[in-house]
Formats: structure tokens, sequence, C-alpha cells
């Protein structure tokens, strides 16, 4: 397992990190999602062998969020 931190722009609310963490629990590989909105963080905890960076960069952004 690999864990990555990323800076996310655009997270507001409770609502914003539960649609980024329900979207990268959604791809497989990853096992955990931790999120601050109020810091703009969010850690991924995922399988290099089944998801990577730019697949996981891409499932935030497709929630209308920025990464940083």
């Amino acid at each position: 397992m690999e864990r990555m931190s990323l800076k996310v722009i655009g997270m507001t609310c409770g609502h914003c990190e539960e649609a980024i963490k329900n979207a990268l629990m959604s791809v497989d590989g990853v096992a955990s999602v931790l999120i601050a909105f109020h810091e703009e963080t969010v850690e991924v905890e995922y399988d290099p062998e089944k998801a990577n960076k730019a697949s996981l960069i891409n499932t935030i952004e497709d929630q209308g969020y920025r990464v940083a």
C-alpha cells in the first residue's frame, strides 16, 4: 500500500468531504480516505498495482474540485 496526500481546492463543507470520499472509495485499489476540508487536504491509501496518482486526481477533479 502507498499513501498520498493532496491539496484539494474548493472543498467548503462536510458534503464536499463525503462526495470526494465516496468517489475515491469507488476506485479499485483504494483502501482508505481521510479528508479535512478546512485544511484542504485529502490523504489516500491505495494499492499502486490497481490505482495510480493520475487516476485518483482525475476522480477528485471529476467531482468538481481542483487538485493543486
